[in-house]
C-alpha cells in the first residue's frame, strides 16, 4: 500500500510504501479500549492522603474512665470522632490499583491505533525538514493549506530541531519523537503527521514484533 507525501509547500510528492501488516489491519476498538485506559491509569496522580487512626501521633490512653463519668464510653482521643482525630476510610494516597496490562496487547493496540488512522485517512506523511524553519507563521499556512490545525506531528530528532521553535506556540499541536509514539496521543488528535524518516523508523521497528494478530 502506498501514501501520497507533502512538503511544505503543500505540494504533492512521490509516494511511500507502507506496510500492510501495521497500516491495513482491521481496528479492534476493545484492544484500543483496553490500552487507553492502562494509559490513563498510569497518568492519575493519587496525592491526597489523610491519617487514619493509627498514624495519628498520640497517646492511646483513656480519655477519662470507663464507668461513672455520666457520658459515653470513649478510647482514645485519636478516634475518628475527635477533632485532631485519625479519619474513617479517608484517601490513601498512592495506595491503589494500576490496570495491568501484558506487553502483546500493547504492541497490537498500537498497530490497530495506526491502522485506524491511515483507514480514516487522518494519517499524513511530509518531507524531511533540512532547512530551519524560524517563523511560526511559514508553519501556520502549511497547517491551514492542507487543514491539519488539531494534529500530533511525529518527528525524527534531525527534524525536531528544524522546526521546534516555529510549532511550540501553536495550538492544539504536539510533537513527539517516534520512539514515544503511544495509543492515547495517536487518537487524542484529529491527524497525524509523520516525516518520511520517522515513519520508517517506526515501521521498522514495529516489523520486528512477532505475532501481532489478535
Amino acid at each position: 500500500m502506498k501514501l501520497q507525501v507533502i512538503n511544505l509547500e503543500a505540494k504533492k510528492s512521490d509516494n511511500i510504501e507502507l506496510s500492510d501488516k501495521i497500516f491495513s489491519v482491521d481496528p479492534n476498538k476493545n484492544v484500543i479500549q483496553s490500552v487507553i485506559d492502562w494509559q490513563l491509569s498510569r497518568f492519575k496522580s493519587r496525592t491526597a492522603k489523610t491519617k487514619q487512626r493509627n498514624e495519628v501521633i498520640g497517646s492511646t490512653a483513656k480519655i477519662y474512665a470507663q464507668k461513672g463519668t455520666g457520658g459515653a464510653r470513649h478510647s482514645s482521643r485519636k478516634a475518628p470522632i475527635f477533632i485532631g482525630g485519625g479519619v474513617a476510610h479517608g484517601p490513601k494516597g498512592a495506595v491503589y490499583k494500576i490496570k495491568k496490562i501484558n506487553k502483546k496487547i500493547k504492541k497490537i493496540g498500537l498497530v490497530h491505533a495506526l491502522s485506524q488512522k491511515y483507514k480514516s485517512n487522518s494519517l499524513f506523511v511530509i518531507e524531511d525538514f533540512k532547512k530551519e524553519i524560524e517563523k511560526t507563521k511559514l508553519f501556520n499556512q502549511f497547517l491551514e493549506k492542507n487543514k491539519l490545525k488539531n494534529s500530533l506531528i511525529i518527528l525524527d530528532k534531525n527534524s525536531k530541531i528544524k522546526i521546534i521553535r516555529s510549532v511550540r506556540n501553536i495550538p492544539n499541536l504536539k510533537i513527539i519523537e517516534q520512539e514515544g509514539v503511544n495509543i492515547y496521543d495517536l487518537l487524542k488528535y484529529k491527524n497525524v503527521i509523520f516525516t518520511i524518516t520517522s515513519i520508517k523508523t517506526l515501521q521498522d521497528r514495529l516489523s520486528k514484533w512477532k505475532n501481532l494478530i489478535y
